[in-house]
C-alpha cells in the first residue's frame, strides 16, 4: 500500500506553526509564574549593575506575555486570515478569523498568549500553550515598522500555518533554564516552561549558590578569566548561527553552561564561500572571525571588547560610546581627527547595516568590519567547512550534508550518505545517525535497510516522529497495513500536531472500513492544524480523497 507521495519526505510532520480551534475562555486558569528572579540576590552587592542590566536586549529577553503586550491586527492578503492581539479579563489573547465567503471558507481561532519572546529591539513575538504543549506564534511584531506580520518563511501561506513548536532549542537564548520535555513531544513543557525570564547573571557566572553562601566571597565564574575559547563560546552560542549546526550525541543546546566550550556541545558549519557571514541575523561572530581587527588582534578581541554585556548605551551615547571603542586600537591622529571629521559614526561605513536573509523585514548591523564594505555580495554555494575552532568528524560533516539533503539537494544527500555510513561504521550509531541513514536509504531506493535504520532509532526513542512516520510509509508500502496504522496511532497519540501522520492513518483506515477510526483521528488532529487543506478535502469527500 503506497502513501501519498507528499508525506514521504523527512519528517512526515507538516507543523511549522500556529493556532488552534476554538474554546471558552473561561476554561483557562491562570499559568503559574516563573520562580522569584534570582538576580534580585545579586543585587545586594551589585545594585547598579542588576540595574543597567535590566535594561539590556538580553534581561529582557522573555517573560509574561503582558510584561511586555503589543496589540494590534493584520489581514494576511495571502491566506486572507485576519489576526487580532489583544487584552481581555486581565489577559493576553490572539484570535485568527477568515469570512465563509473567502476562498478558503470560514475559520475562527483563539488562544491565550502566555509568554513573550523577543527583546523588541527588533520584533517580538508570544507563546501559547494547547494539549500540553507549547507553541509559538506564526505572527510577529516588528518594532521599526511598528506592525504586526507574517513571521519569516511564512509571508506567502495561503492558509492559517500550521503549529510551530516551541522547545528548548528555540527557548535557550532567550530565557534561563529550559525545562525538559515529558519524554513524548519535543515542546510537551511543564508550566512555567523555564526557571527565569530572560537571560539571568547565571548565564554567564553559573551557580551563584557558593558565591552568595560566603557572603560574596565565594567562587563565581568570571568568563573574561577563562580561557579564549570557553570565554567566546558564552557569546557565541547565541550570537553564531553558520548553515548549519550538528550536536555532539546526547547533547542539547539548553545543556550549555557558562565555561563550557562550545566545541563539546555542538559544531557550526558555513558554506566555503559564504564564510564572510553578515546577512544573517544570528551570525555575528561568524562575521568577525573574517574582519581584519579579528584576524589581527588574535584571541585579544572579542564580544566583549566592543560590547559592554552588563548595559547598553542609549541611542544619544550610541555612536561615542563604539567610536570610542574602535579609538582604543586606531590610536593614529589621522584616524582619531582627520579621518572623515564630518562622520563620528564609525559603524555606518565600516559596519553597514544590511537586510538580514533569514529575517524577513528586518536589518542587522553587519560584523565583518572592512577597510571598504562591498554593497552587495555575491552568494554562491560550495564544500561544508567547521567555522574556526570547531573540529568535525564524518559524522558531524555527514549529518550537516544530510540537512541539505532534506531540503532536496541530491548531492548533498549522496556526499551524506558516504559519511554517516563511514560514521556508522567506526561506532556512531547514535539516534541522529541513524534517523539520517533512514532518510537517506528511504529516498535512494533503499526501503530494507531504511526499515532496520528506523527500527533502531525507535529503540532507543520510541516517539522519535520522523522514525515513527517514515517507518509507517515503509510498511504500508509492504503491505503490512496493521504495523503500519499502529506506529502511526503511537505518534498522533504522543504529537497530535502531526498532521501528516494523521492524514496517513486516515487514509489507512479508509481503506480497511474503520469509520469509526477516521473520525476519531481527524477529531485528534484538526484541533491543532484546523486549516489544513488535507482535513478540508477530507471533511469534503471522506474516503473518496484517496
Amino acid at each position: 500500500m503506497r502513501l501519498p507521495l507528499y508525506t514521504r519526505h523527512w519528517l512526515v510532520t507538516l507543523g511549522i506553526l500556529l493556532l488552534c480551534a476554538a474554546a471558552a475562555h473561561a476554561r483557562y486558569a491562570p499559568h503559574p509564574a516563573p520562580a522569584t528572579d534570582p538576580d534580585a540576590a545579586c543585587a545586594g552587592c551589585h545594585a547598579a549593575i542588576v540595574e543597567s542590566y535590566s535594561e539590556t536586549s538580553m534581561a529582557r529577553g522573555s517573560g509574561p506575555a503582558l510584561a511586555a503586550f503589543n496589540p494590534g491586527s493584520f489581514t494576511d492578503t495571502h491566506s486572507g486570515v485576519s489576526y487580532r492581539v489583544f487584552q481581555r479579563d486581565g489577559q493576553a489573547w490572539i484570535d485568527a478569523t477568515r469570512p465563509f465567503t473567502a476562498p478558503g471558507g470560514a475559520l475562527q481561532t483563539e488562544h491565550r498568549l502566555d509568554y513573550y519572546i523577543g527583546s523588541g529591539k527588533h520584533g517580538r513575538t508570544y507563546l501559547y500553550r494547547q494539549a500540553g504543549m507549547l507553541w509559538e506564534l506564526p505572527i510577529n511584531f516588528y518594532t521599526r515598522r511598528n506592525t504586526w506580520d507574517m513571521a519569516p518563511a511564512y509571508s506567502g501561506n495561503t492558509t492559517l500555518p500550521a503549529p510551530l513548536p516551541s522547545d528548548a532549542a528555540c527557548q535557550h537564548c532567550h530565557v534561563t533554564g529550559v525545562a525538559k520535555s515529558n519524554g513524548l513531544a519535543r515542546n510537551a513543557l511543564p508550566d512555567p516552561p523555564f526557571a527565569q525570564a530572560g537571560v539571568g547573571c547565571s548565564s554567564c557566572h553559573g551557580d551563584p549558590a557558593a558565591h552568595l553562601a560566603a557572603g560574596g566571597h565565594g567562587p563565581i565564574l568570571n568568563p573574561d578569566k577563562l580561557s579564549p575559547e570557553r570565554r567566546d563560546s558564552a557569546c557565541i552560542q547565541c550570537h553564531l548561527e553558520g548553515d548549519a549546526v550538528i550536536f555532539r550525541p546526547g547533547r542539547t543546546p539548553a545543556e550549555f553552561k557558562p565555561g563550557d566550550t562550545l566545541n563539546d556541545l555542538a559544531v557550526y558549519f558555513v558554506r566555503a564561500s559564504e564564510r564572510s557571514g553578515g546577512s544573517r541575523a544570528s551570525s555575528q561572530y561568524e562575521a568577525m572571525l573574517q574582519s581584519a581587527c579579528k584576524r589581527a588582534s588574535g584571541d585579544r578581541l572579542t564580544c566583549t571588547t566592543c560590547h559592554d554585556p552588563h548595559s547598553q548605551p542609549s541611542s544619544a551615547e550610541r555612536v561615542q560610546f563604539y567610536r570610542g571603542k574602535c579609538l582604543t586600537c586606531h590610536t593614529g591622529p589621522q584616524i582619531a581627527t582627520a579621518h572623515h571629521p564630518e562622520q563620528p559614526d564609525c559603524a555606518s561605513c565600516h559596519m553597514p547595516t544590511r537586510t538580514t536573509s533569514d529575517i524577513s523585514h528586518e536589518q542587522a548591523v553587519d560584523h565583518n568590519i572592512q577597510r571598504l564594505p562591498a554593497t552587495q555580495r555575491t552568494i554562491k554555494s560550495g564544500e561544508l567547512m567547521p567555522v574556526s575552532g570547531f573540529t568535525a568528524g564524518s559524522r558531524e560533516l555527514g549529518l550537516a550534508y544530510a540537512q541539505f539533503a532534506r531540503q532536496g539537494d541530491q548531492a548533498s544527500g549522496r556526499r551524506a550518505l558516504a559519511l554517516l555510513s563511514d560514521a556508522a561504521q567506526h561506532g556512531a550509531n547514535d539516534a541522529q545517525v541513524l534517523l539520517n541513514l533512514g532518510f537517506l536509504y528511504q529516498v535512494s531506493g533503499h526501503p530494507a535497510e531504511a526499515a532496520i535504520a528506523y527500527k533502531q532509532v525507535l529503540r532507543t526513542e520510541p516517539y522519535e516522529p520522523a522514525a515513527l512516520g517514515n517507518l509507517a510509509v515503509l510498511e504500508a508500502g509492504s503491505g503490512e497495513v496493521p504495523a503500519a496504522k499502529a506506529l502511526l496511532q503511537t505518534l498522533i497519540a504522543a504529537d497530535p500536531s502531526q498532521t501528516a501522520a494523521g492524514i496517513n492513518l486516515v487514509l489507512l483506515q479508509c481503506r480497511t472500513g474503520d469509520s469509526a477510526g477516521e473520525k476519531a483521528t481527524i477529531a485528534k488532529v484538526q484541533p491543532l492544524n484546523p486549516d489544513a487543506p488535507a482535513i478540508h478535502a477530507f471533511q469534503q469527500n471522506g474516503c473518496a480523497l484517496r
